[in-house]
């Protein structure tokens, strides 16, 4: 019989690392929600690191903004943005101060919560589906931008934290190129998830939009 997943709260020290380290560190740890309907849990199982103005394919490439403020504080703070005018996506602040990395949670396996999670996901088909990718994860947790800025070492008072859970042992641990980042940061093999999950996104390339005539 398997242990249960320590309850431990993560302390601010376990994200003030360098971004490839957090990563892969991530994946198996419980992140709690706490919403007025009631608390989720979520257990990690993929991710994709972004490592700030130094990444072509990270929000701060280009320098600091009103929109990835978050992303140049502290380590230990969730970076939530909107994209493509339609979803939520939620980032984990990695890092020393003002460096700007991050990991952006893609996807994971409600352990807590999955029937407030179904009704925000109405067209999953099974739990499985429920946050198998980053706009379904921030829908299914009721994640948007209200959220930018929290601290997630905020203790059980905080909307968002994450506690150490069941941490992947490394050889159950895949990594590659991140899904549909293109230009300079299209091969940098920096997702990560535990193989065979079935939670685990599937891969998709970059496609260049295409710009109407």
């Amino acid at each position: 019989m398997s242990a249960r997943p320590d309850r431990t709260p993560l302390s601010r020290s376990f994200f003030d690392r360098p971004v490839l380290t957090v990563a892969p560190d991530l994946l198996g740890r419980t992140l709690v929600r706490r919403t007025e309907e009631g608390p989720l849990e979520l257990r990690i199982t993929e991710v994709e690191a972004y490592e700030g103005e130094s990444d072509p394919g990270s929000h701060a490439y280009r320098g600091r903004t009103a929109r990835n403020a978050s992303m140049f504080g502290p380590p230990g703070h969730a970076y939530v943005y909107f994209i493509y005018g339609m979803w939520f996506s939620l980032n984990l602040v990695c890092g020393p101060a003002g460096h700007a990395s991050g990991v952006l949670v893609r996807a994971g396996e409600i352990t807590v919560g999955a029937d407030l999670a179904a009704k925000r996901r109405v067209s999953a088909r099974n739990p499985r589906e429920l946050a198998k990718g980053p706009a379904r994860l921030a829908t299914a947790l009721d994640v948007d931008r209200s959220l930018d800025g929290t601290d997630l070492c905020g203790g059980p008072d905080s909307p968002l934290s994450l506690l150490a859970g069941t941490p992947t042992s490394s050889d159950l641990v895949s990594s590659g190129p991140r899904t549909g980042v293109g230009g300079a940061g299209a091969d940098h093999p920096y997702r990560f998830w535990i193989t065979h999950d079935p939670t685990v996104s599937p891969y998709r390339a970059h496609a260049p939009r295409r710009r109407s005539t």
